[in-house]
This record gives C-alpha cells, sequence and structure tokens, in this order.
C-alpha cells in the first residue's frame, strides 16, 4: 500500500503545532493531505537552506506575500531554529498558521530558541499502528520490519532498514554535528539497541562502547531528542523515589531497532519478547496522541516483590489501568503473577495481559486476556477505561 493512502490518527489543529517524528514516519504526507492549499517551504531544499540561513529576511519575505489567515507547512524546521522568531511575528501580525514538522527536538531545545511561547501544539507522529494499517497488519512482519511507512511500503524491507540507518547517521548525526566522538556513537548504537526494554545501565554500556559514562548520559540524550528512543520511568507513589529508580528504554520501532543491532532476518525467540512489549507501548503512545488516553505512564516493579512486574501502568486523575505483555500465542495462568499482585494498588480498575494468540478470555480473578488486535480495536474506539 502506498504511504499516502494510510488513514493516520493524527487529527488537524485549528491553530499552529509542532508535529514531530522521525524521518520517513509520514509527516510531510499527512500535512499535504490535510493541507492541500498550503503554502509549503521544505528546508531540505539545500537552496533554500542556504538561501534563508545566509539572510532569514527571504523568508519573511516569502510570509508577507501570502494572504493573511493562510496556512503554512515548514518542512524540518530543526535545520534552522531562528525563523521561528519570524514564525512568530507571522503569527501576530498576520494571523498565519503554521505545521512546523521536524525530525528532531534536539535545536529546538536550545537556550534562545524561540518555541512561541504556548503559541503552537506540540504533536508526534509514530509509526503505523495496527488500527492504521488496518487489514494490511501483519504482527510478524511488524515485529522483523518496524512499521515506519518508508520502510513498511518499501520493495525490500531489510535494505530499507539499512539505508534508514545509514541516514541517520549521515544527515540527523554527522550533518547537524551533534557528537564530537563519531566512532564511540556509532559503537554506543549496537550495545543501547541491546537494552530494549530494559532497565538503562549506563554504566554497562559505558564499559562496552569504550566511552566515559557522561558520554553515555549525552548519547542517550541525543537518541532521545532526535526521536528514536523512549524512557519509560519506574511507579512509585513519591516522585523523589521514583526518580531514583532506574528507567527502561524502549526504542520507537521494531525494525529500527533490529536494523541498529544488525540483526535482519527471521525474529529469533530471544528477541520476540522485547520487541512485542515495545510495540505494544507504541500502540499505547500512538493513541495517546489524539485521546486523553492516560496522565502517566509508567512500569511497576515494587522494591519489596523484585521479580514481581507488570510492564505498563496507566495513570488517570487516581485510577490505574496495568498492563501486561507475553508473547506467548498461548495463555498460562503462571503469566499472571504480576496483575495478581498489582491488585493491591488502590485504584486498579483494569489489568489486561496482552499475549500474541488469537482468543480474548477473562478469567477468575477478573484479569482479561486479550490478542493484539482487541487491544488495537479498544484504544481505536476510546475505550480502554471501563
Amino acid at each position: 500500500m502506498p504511504a499516502n493512502t494510510f488513514s493516520r490518527l493524527a487529527r488537524l489543529p485549528r491553530a499552529s503545532f509542532f508535529l514531530l517524528g522521525v524521518r520517513g514516519v509520514g509527516k510531510s504526507t499527512w500535512a499535504a493531505r490535510v493541507l492541500p492549499g498550503a503554502h509549503r517551504i521544505d528546508l531540505l531544499d539545500e537552496r533554500r537552506y542556504h538561501d534563508y540561513l545566509a539572510d532569514p529576511g527571504l523568508f519573511a519575505g516569502e510570509l508577507a506575500a501570502l494572504v493573511p489567515g493562510s496556512w503554512v507547512i515548514v518542512d524540518e524546521v530543526q535545520r534552522i531554529p531562528g525563523l521561528l522568531n519570524e514564525v512568530h511575528r507571522f503569527i501576530e501580525s498576520r494571523r498565519l498558521k503554521f505545521a512546523l514538522l521536524g525530525s528532531s527536538a534536539r535545536k529546538l531545545k536550545a537556550a534562545g530558541t524561540n518555541l512561541l511561547a504556548g503559541r503552537a501544539q506540540r504533536k508526534l507522529m509514530h509509526p503505523l499502528t495496527a488500527a492504521e494499517l488496518d487489514a494490511d497488519f501483519d504482527l510478524g512482519l511488524a515485529l522483523r520490519h518496524g512499521t515506519i511507512p518508508l520502510v513498511w511500503t518499501a520493495e525490500d524491507r531489510d535494505a530499507a532498514l539499512e539505508a534508514y540507518v545509514q541516514l541517520y547517521l549521515r544527515e540527523e548525526i554527522r550533518a547537524e554535528a551533534l557528537v564530537r566522538n563519531l566512532p564511540g556513537f556509532v559503537r554506543f548504537l549496537p550495545i543501547a539497541a541491546l537494552f530494549h526494554g530494559q532497565a538503562i545501565s549506563v554504566s554497562g554500556i559505558a564499559r562496552d562502547a569504550g566511552v566515559a559514562r557522561m558520554t553515555v548520559d549525552g548519547y542517550l540524550e541525543i537518541l532521545e531528542d532526535t526521536l528514536l528512543v523512549y524512557r519509560l520511568p519506574g511507579y512509585e507513589a513519591k516522585l523523589r523515589v521514583r526518580e531514583r529508580k532506574h528507567p527502561k528504554l524502549y526504542w520507537i520501532d521494531p525494525g529500527l531497532v533490529r536494523a541498529v543491532k544488525r540483526q535482519l532476518g527471521p525474529v529469533t525467540a530471544e528477541e520476540t519478547g522485547p520487541l512485542f512489549e515495545g510495540f505494544v507501548l507504541h500502540l499505547l503512545r500512538a493513541h495517546a496522541e489524539e485521546q486523553k488516553l492516560f496522565d502517566d505512564l509508567t512500569y511497576w516493579a515494587p522494591a519489596q516483590a523484585m521479580r514481581t512486574e507488570v510492564d505498563f501502568l496507566l495513570r488517570r486523575q487516581r485510577e490505574f489501568i496495568a498492563i501486561e505483555v507475553k508473547a506467548s500465542k498461548r495463555f498460562e495462568r503462571s503469566m499472571l503473577q504480576g496483575l495478581r499482585a498489582i491488585a493491591a494498588l488502590p485504584g486498579v480498575v483494569r489489568r489486561v495481559l496482552v499475549y500474541a494468540g488469537e482468543r480474548s478470555l477473562r478469567v477468575d480473578e477478573g484479569i482479561e486476556i486479550w490478542p493484539i488486535r482487541r487491544l488495537s480495536e479498544t484504544l481505536a474506539l476510546g475505550r480502554l477505561w471501563p
């Protein structure tokens, strides 16, 4: 299926907005479809990029020629953050509305960058969900190749993933001069990929990559700022205690993490669990972009029971939903240890085990057993909370 035929979850805001997401995730395609008459400025166009870099007044002149109230799409806005001063001015003076697309938040976070003082909503575009793929969704293919549209629609998905990682190193890291020691960063990447779905051990990564701990902290921040990974905190009732817990590291796409590990053949049994768990997290985060799905998303691992864990704990006000993920195609009651234990947490209103099987079940303890399609359908309908 061509990338421009997917029905995306994203909805067009009424006012200006930032839309961030990794390259190839479909930001430009979506913006062109929902804003067909918008004026488009693409900062990947090297001539335009260098012209605006040398003389930002050219950007202002282009905006001044537009009809007040017009929409403007600025692609790869992070390449020249200084243009946001003009964006701010034209929002105020000419009521122009901007779709500000970017593949990295790194430069946008820099001190002095004008983030429009609340005048622009910040949205994330995620890889394709099961609901967006609809009849084309195949869990095995999603875990092997991921669901970034640029890769999913490629004739040779393995080759597309290999090229994608090289594009990231070339365009996001080297061209933007985000690291001084590129060989060290290249060594770090596959080691960080091994921690997909695990609590982060900065000292372990530093040792294996042959770099300092502080360097690893910086590299992890780059991965987060370039939107490739997400750090999931551990739950504690007291915030100051939670901050001491090691967050878990999740890459945003199964194919991407496999490509970074240079492991692009059939998915091994060892990989399946973390990849499936990460894909469930992807669905939760993607659907949360367009609906108030949770106030807080954490994992649950009480100190008094070190081997008892629940993968995802969603909080909305004083209520919780606990979701455990198992990659097995067959349900066994031994999978319920964490969900049974978390029943003691005040406010838990739903406990769900998501697995790779096909049947929906409900066991005596009130725990629900869902296949991945049931989770996807429930999220799409906005019915996760009972």
